[in-house]
């Protein structure tokens, strides 16, 4: 499976992105995907994750009650939908797909296949 993630981009503080990641090569409907950004000097962190059928969504401390992350399976593509961008969400964002369970959706372990990322800067 390889996924392409998009839709980075320069946006002010306040504004929104949303970023999808495609899959070719597979099928990601039996996958958890998830996204995780590093930013410069920083290690990698957990934004968001779902599960296969998009039932249970799971989000990082720092960006709970501003990003969205959906899937449509039919599509092979998952979306994260990210509102009210502050500087600290600057960095490169990547998805990735893996048969997380709960005990690791939020972290490395879950996944096997990772995008190339996309680059979110946010000025402010």
């Amino acid at each position: 499976v390889q996924l392409q993630a998009s839709g980075g981009g320069l946006v002010q503080t306040g504004g929104s992105l949303r970023l999808s990641c495609v899959a070719s090569g597979g099928t990601l409907s039996g996958y958890s995907m998830g996204w995780f950004r590093e930013a410069p000097g920083k290690e990698r962190e957990f934004v968001s994750a779902i599960k296969p059928n998009g039932g249970s969504k799971y989000y990082g401390e720092s960006v709970k009650g501003r990003f969205a992350i959906s899937r449509d399976n039919a599509r092979n593509t998952v979306y994260l939908q990210m509102n009210s961008l502050k500087p600290e969400d600057t960095g490169v964002y990547y998805c990735a797909a893996g048969r997380a369970i709960v005990s690791t959706i939020a972290t490395d372990r879950g996944y096997i296949y990772w995008g190339q990322g996309t680059q979110v800067t946010v000025s402010s």
